[in-house]
């Protein structure tokens, strides 16, 4: 979500290595190996190891591991930053090759809330739309608004075994006064969209109801989404039409603050999330809260740790959660994952903050699932 609201937003480059030499207050765990790249995501990895990015709206490759990038496109589109912090913005390569991206459009960015009537005002605006390349980048084509007035980040953008094309995003209801989320579909390569039913929580706030979904397949063809709430806990809902329709929602039981996530299905079939916990690890309760106009009834704001965890079960149960990082005070926010290699998994913040609110680089770390689970038999 567009934090703007209620703390500074910078947007930080460099690596967390020189992060950790300069503020020793930021703890990794030993199982991480800081990773030296300029980008923290997202990337799309194509099946000779090339990895794209889009470094504010340029489409960029590398074909060294993230060492070197060269330009594959001019500019995509005004509006388009999806270097601007959190995630305004997600893409992917087709297995056709076409170049689809879903983002929100900064051109008319307005945020603007009414404490006294504790509801948005009319100006405020963050338009969601997409375009998409069918040249490998060279030309952009098919640009369209999926959603009007306010919308903000979103984690879930993947294409189905079917070949189609589901994201799911938030959306402020300006009538209800709280977030949203719902899924758009493309069968097309991204053409043409069409959206799912809405999912709505309940709440009052410019932080509050269901936020910031992401979303994985399961092994058995149905979808799971991944809901940030202020009630202590993310929210899963269900798709059995790949992505069309969500009919089963219910609490996950995943100890969460009002924080997004990140899930990932591996290659091992596994689920791996990361995400912050509620509180502190070994604390018994949480001592910070988002309040006020962001949320009706005060919420879990916990970001000093990022934590991890893996699923052999579609998300029915999950390993214990381990801390990837943590930074006393500050924030690890706002996370994305790469599985690079079978195995290998890129983990990087994307919201980034130290003790008093300072700004700090992007926490980039490669970790091995081996290493926090068993192999299997």
């Amino acid at each position: 979500m567009r934090e703007v609201m209620l703390c500074v937003l910078a947007t930080v480059t460099g690596v967390a290595g020189a992060a950790a030499a300069q503020e020793p207050a930021l703890w990794l765990n030993p199982l991480c190996q800081t990773l030296e790249l300029p980008y923290n995501g997202p990337f799309e990895q194509l099946d000779d190891g090339t990895l794209l990015v889009i470094d504010r709206n340029v489409l960029r490759k590398s074909t060294d591991g993230g060492s070197t990038w060269e330009d594959v496109s001019g500019e995509i589109t005004p509006g388009l930053d999806i270097n601007y912090g959190g995630h305004p913005g997600q893409f992917l390569q087709t297995r056709n090759g076409t170049v689809v991206v879903a983002y929100l459009d900064f051109t008319n960015y307005v945020f603007s809330w009414n404490d006294e009537k504790a509801a948005p005002n009319p100006e405020c605006r963050l338009e969601l739309w997409a375009i998409r390349s069918t040249d490998g980048g060279k030309t952009w084509t098919d640009k369209q608004q999926l959603l009007p007035g306010y919308n903000a980040d979103f984690m879930g953008f993947i294409q189905l075994e079917s070949g189609r094309l589901v994201a799911t995003v938030e959306h402020l209801d300006p009538d209800l006064c709280r977030w949203v989320v719902m899924s758009f579909f493309s069968d097309d390569e991204g053409k043409s969209w069409q959206h799912g039913n809405v999912i709505d929580l309940g709440g009052h706030g410019h932080h509050d109801g269901a936020v910031e979904p992401c979303v994985a397949p399961l092994s058995d063809g149905r979808l799971l989404m991944f809901i940030r709430t202020g009630l202590g806990q993310f929210w899963y809902a269900y798709s059995e039409d790949g992505g069309k329709y969500w009919r089963t929602i219910k609490p996950s039981g995943i100890d969460a603050s009002s924080a997004p996530g990140w899930v990932e299905r591996l290659k091992s079939g596994r689920l791996v999330f990361v995400w912050n916990r509620s509180k502190l690890e070994g604390a018994e309760k949480t001592t910070s809260f988002w309040s006020g106009q962001a949320h009706e009834v005060p919420a879990p704001g916990h970001r000093e740790e990022l934590s991890i965890a893996f699923s052999e079960d579609d998300g029915q149960s999950w390993t214990a959660p381990v801390v990837l990082m943590r930074v006393p005070n500050g924030q690890l926010a706002y996370p994305y994952v790469l599985e690079r290699t079978p195995g290998e998994l890129w983990v990087m913040t994307r919201y980034t903050f130290l003790e008093g609110g300072k700004p700090a680089p992007p926490v980039k770390v490669r970790i091995l699932e081996k290493d926090f689970v068993k192999p299997r038999e």
